[in-house]
């Protein structure tokens, strides 16, 4: 069993206990490992993915909120429901609804969490943000980043099993592809680099001006790997000093007591996968 599907194993049986312990309406997949999915409340009032504190604030947010609204492409693999369609947000294994949690808690500007990402406190999070990465046509890429905070662009993987990979003509479009990567060192087939994500993040980050991380769980070092390899074959030592990865394990032992507690009890992240 690779590690993405071990980790998704262990996050849905973690999912299904929380649910039942809480009384949380949910349902789950056809598929293996059969993955959680909450539904939630009448009216909004209350989303069993989500502690109630950050689900109170996304739901006051118009622009955090749009989140929720977000189509699971997976519906096939989803029974029924009265909804008529399922969200992306609503899964248990959901990187985003993850990210949400932690970074839309009303008590994180009063946590250590900043300081561990080296930025300033209460600064308001951007999800989805969409960067302008300038093509070598002169036109731009409008990439999505997970979450801008600042000057800082993050990048978060949970259960995926990988960064993707893309066609290397696609990837040399981008106007400074070369000189931000070495080429020949980046991890590659003949007509493919390796980690397609990343290495968009990264342009964006030049392009920017900004800071990089990318945000892992601490149960997935292939992850750590392919960034590791991605960060070597970085040019500029000005660009290569602003990037950095980080887990949820860490932000979990910086975050408030309460968060933290929910981000054991469902997820199995805590401080503790450090030691």
């Amino acid at each position: 069993m690779n590690l993405a599907v071990a980790l998704r194993h262990d996050l849905a049986e973690r999912a299904r206990k929380y649910a039942e312990t809480e009384g949380l309406p949910h349902c789950f997949s056809y598929g293996q490992p059969p993955i959680v999915c909450f539904v939630p409340y009448d009216h909004g009032a209350r989303h069993g993915n989500f502690l109630q504190e950050s689900h109170k604030a996304i739901r006051a947010n118009q622009t955090w909120r749009k989140r929720l609204e977000k189509v699971h492409t997976g519906r096939r693999s989803l029974p029924t429901t009265e909804r008529g369609r399922w969200m992306e947000l609503d899964s248990c294994t959901s990187s985003d609804a993850l990210l949400m949690n932690i970074f839309c808690h009303p008590s994180l500007s009063k946590s250590k969490v900043a300081a561990l990402l080296g930025i300033e406190p209460g600064l308001t999070p951007c999800f989805g943000y969409k960067a302008r990465v300038p093509l070598a046509s002169g036109k731009f890429d409008r990439t999505e980043v997970d979450l801008r905070l600042g000057d800082l662009l993050m990048e978060a993987k949970l259960t995926e099993s990988n960064f993707q990979s893309a066609g290397k003509v696609l990837l040399t479009a981008y106007r400074d592809f070369s000189e931000v990567f070495d080429q020949k060192q980046l991890p590659q087939t003949d007509d493919q680099y390796f980690s397609y994500q990343l290495l968009r993040n990264v342009l964006a980050a030049h392009a920017l001006q900004c800071s990089f991380c990318v945000l892992i769980d601490a149960r997935r070092p292939d992850l750590a790997g392919a960034w590791y390899a991605v960060m070597k074959c970085v040019r500029p030592v000005a660009l290569r000093t602003k990037l950095r990865i980080s887990t949820w394990q860490e932000v979990a032992e910086a975050a408030p007591p309460k968060l933290r507690a929910f981000l054991a009890a469902k997820y199995g992240i805590s401080g503790e996968g450090l030691k």
